[in-house]
């Protein structure tokens, strides 16, 4: 499932259960790229954060290039990767 962050108050809430956070901006081809491929993901969920409406949290996490994709559980980040990646690539950063 994907789901769009609205407010920025619920993030700490949403990444309390595993989760992948995708920052990406809708301007940012690599990321409309990935985000096709993000669609045909199955097994985990999936938050989009748009990294020009939620500029406090991408800091919080160090994002200065986009597309990043951060695995969180338990509110904690278990895993970070910059970059586009194809969808092989994709399957073996999740699991």
């Amino acid at each position: 499932m994907i789901k769009y962050l609205e407010k920025e108050e619920d993030f700490n809430n949403l990444i309390q259960n595993k989760i992948l956070v995708d920052f990406y901006a809708d301007w940012c081809g690599p990321c409309k790229r990935l985000g096709a491929i993000l669609e045909e993901i199955n097994g985990i969920d999936i938050l989009k954060v748009n990294v020009g409406l939620f500029q406090n949290i991408s800091n919080k996490y160090g994002v200065m290039s986009i597309p990043t994709l951060i695995i969180f559980d338990k509110g904690n980040e278990i895993k970070k990767s910059i970059g586009f990646k194809t969808k092989e690539e994709l399957f073996e950063f999740i699991k």
